[in-house]
């Protein structure tokens, strides 16, 4: 079971670049000044919750030499000691990888996942500047860094790595820090999970109100689509001032001829199913306060999904480096208190003796449902059948012994 949660919790998260990285790729050659050309690759959108926000990789090629690399930070051992656990906490270790450019794309296209290639516009010695970096980077005490999805992940360090390989400085058509965008973390989660619900109600059961705040441009890199889209309109102003375009050119290497809706998933959705697990629970509801039932063993199995769901939240609220998870108000529903006091509120459930423990729950989860405009936080609509069925079953023990009396 244990295990099993913190699975549950390493999909949920982990929203970013994936990779094979159990492998243990070649370093290329030494690059001479001769024939280069350095490119930003961005792969599409995939099925799987880990792919829904693409990818980013460098790819260097040195046609003299017979050498095509990609440089690839969203590397990663899945079997390393207590890996899911870590993640967990947000203190995952990610790592630079380098693959041969066949290889990268046979799988790209495998996957049904269309790569764009950017070549950048650089000299030959922001070529080679850039070539050092990447090489320094992959030196066994470098290669590993902390991975996170928002602010240091495969999208970001290859933008970090060519804005400072470039003699000059890097000039966006946008600006790049103001707040005024009007996007929101969460904005992008749901961007790129459309088609994808129950991946979409999963991030937004971990989100909380932090990812509800503007941020500016460059945070909205994290994203490579982002990454790619700003380096189109960027340009290269140098130390004369003299400006060109980042970009000389954009192609599409890989075609598979799969869009974003050959990827979206079907079946019931979150909203239908709580709306289902409501009128199955109004309904016993009913049935139990008419014949005088307690119906205790729906209180267990509700309480305790309830508890257990909670326990995660908390988790992540109070102990996890991952950012934007912390104040979450979806604790005033689902919280560690559901599966603590479970023994005893089932205790009084099944004896209809009168319950301080869901009097209490009766009252927050009202007050929580009439406050739901003005919270902090956008909560996904499908919490508020779920919320009613705890709400309805707290309210059937007080009914209850009040008929008992």
């Amino acid at each position: 079971m244990k295990r099993n949660l913190l699975i549950l919790i390493y999909f949920l998260l982990r929203l970013l670049c994936p990779s094979t990285a159990s492998a243990q790729p070649q370093t290329p050659q030494e690059a001479t000044p001769d024939s280069i050309r350095i490119s930003l690759l961005t792969c599409a959108s995939g099925g799987e919750i880990y792919s829904l926000f693409g990818h980013t990789a460098i790819r260097y090629e040195n046609f003299t030499r017979g050498i095509d690399a990609v440089f690839n930070y969203g590397m990663f051992n899945f079997n390393a000691p207590n890996f899911i656990f870590r993640f967990a906490l947000g203190e995952t270790d990610y790592q630079l990888g380098v693959t041969n450019y066949e290889h990268f794309a046979s799988e790209y296209n495998y996957l049904g996942r269309d790569v764009w290639q950017q070549t950048l516009n650089l000299t030959q010695a922001e070529k080679e500047h850039l070539f050092n970096l990447l090489q320094e980077n992959y030196r066994p005490e470098n290669r590993i860094y902390r991975y996170n999805f928002f602010y240091d992940n495969c999208a970001t360090r290859p933008r970090d790595q060519i804005e400072a390989a470039i003699d000059g400085t890097l000039q966006y058509a946008d600006n790049m820090t103001d707040t005024d965008t009007g996007v929101t973390f969460r904005d992008l989660l749901h961007k790129y999970s459309e088609g994808h619900p129950w991946s979409r109600f999963g991030m937004d059961l971990c989100m909380g109100s932090k990812a509800d705040q503007p941020i500016n441009r460059r945070l909205m890199m994290f994203v490579p689509f982002y990454v790619q889209d700003f380096f189109n309109t960027a340009r290269i102003v140098d130390n004369e001032g003299q400006a060109r375009p980042l970009v000389s050119s954009e192609e599409k290497i890989v075609v598979t001829g799969l869009t974003d809706a050959d990827h979206r998933s079907g079946g019931i959705t979150p909203m239908q199913s709580a709306l289902l697990l409501f009128v199955l629970v109004a309904a016993a509801t009913i049935y139990g306060i008419r014949r005088g039932k307690t119906l205790w063993g729906l209180d267990l199995i509700l309480f305790f999904c309830a508890g257990i769901a909670g326990c995660i939240l908390a988790f992540l609220a109070l102990f996890s480096q991952h950012p934007a998870v912390s104040p979450n108000y979806l604790l005033f529903v689902f919280h560690p208190l559901h599966l603590f006091c479970l023994p005893w509120m089932i205790n009084k459930v099944r004896k209809r003796q009168k319950s301080w423990y869901m009097r209490t729950n009766c009252a927050v989860l009202t007050l929580f449902i009439l406050l739901w405009a003005i919270i902090p936080q956008r909560i996904d609509l499908a919490v508020l059948p779920l919320a009613l069925c705890l709400l309805v079953r707290s309210a059937s023990n007080l009914i209850l012994t009040l008929k008992k009396r």
